[in-house]
């Protein structure tokens, strides 16, 4: 999963932005001047007005990987000239975090692909957060669509999970994202607000959240969402923040696109 970038800035509302070339995302609207520009620097999009939000730039590798291609991996990473205003983290399965952490550059942060929804104990096979800490990972990533439509997770336990990792002061890229029969329904946007509302009615604050914008239908299909269908989403997400959370948080949260 790789997630990319935007740092969109100066929020809309879901209501004021329409594009009816976006099918699947809802039903067609009068036709609105949308007159967003993209650049392709980590496919991070840009606006003329200045940046509210720092850029954050993550990779996961899912479970996928080697000692030897996770060595690969790191090497690439160190010798890669990376912009200084961006936030670079890396993802790799749980077995080769500390591999990875006692061998990457510190400017590259490591974050887990999951962690338990309480303190550890007996729950065989699960991670804790504070075994994450232990190993030094800054970030989890939850709400995964794998952890939602393969392992079953709902909204409810993964918005429980993402406020406990983030009491123990672990960051949380909280993953969103619709079905290919959702999107064709012109759910998208619908089913991303629930989810958004679960993690809305669990978290006590935002202010070390990251989300993920991932639709099911690209993730390993090679289908890709263009920059446009992204920019719609990202900017009623925005809207939804703003309208159900706060214009503050809705103006701080970087939001990023995955597949």
């Amino acid at each position: 999963m790789a997630m990319l970038s935007t740092s969109l800035s100066g929020p809309k509302s879901a209501t004021s932005y329409c594009a009816p070339e976006f099918s699947g995302l809802r039903r067609l609207c009068p036709n609105n001047n949308t007159n967003n520009s993209h650049s392709q620097s980590f496919l991070r999009f840009s606006s003329p007005r200045k940046p509210l939000r720092g850029v954050f730039a993550m990779a996961g590798t899912g479970q996928n990987g080697t000692k030897e291609s996770i060595t690969k991996l790191i090497s690439d990473l160190n010798s890669a000239k990376l912009e200084s205003d961006v936030d670079v983290v890396v993802a790799p399965p749980f077995i080769y975090i500390d591999q990875v952490k006692s061998s990457l550059t510190d400017r590259i942060e490591i974050s887990a692909q999951n962690s338990w929804v309480s303190k550890g104990g007996a729950f065989t096979g699960e991670i804790s957060v504070e075994q994450l800490k232990d190993i030094g990972c800054k970030w989890v990533i939850l709400g995964h669509s794998e952890r939602r439509h393969v392992i079953g997770e709902d909204d409810q336990f993964i918005g429980k999970k993402a406020a406990y990792a983030l009491s123990q002061g672990v960051g949380v890229i909280a993953c969103i994202g619709e079905l290919l029969e959702e999107r064709e329904a012109g759910k998208t946007f619908d089913v991303c607000y629930q989810q958004l509302k679960a993690y809305a009615d669990a978290v006590p604050s935002w202010d070390n959240i990251v989300i993920a914008y991932e639709p099911v239908w690209a993730i390993g299909t090679g289908v890709v969402a263009t920059p446009a269908q992204a920019q719609e989403v990202h900017v009623a997400v925005r809207g939804w923040l703003k309208n159900n959370v706060s214009a503050e948080v809705a103006s701080k949260t970087r939001i990023i696109y995955g597949d």
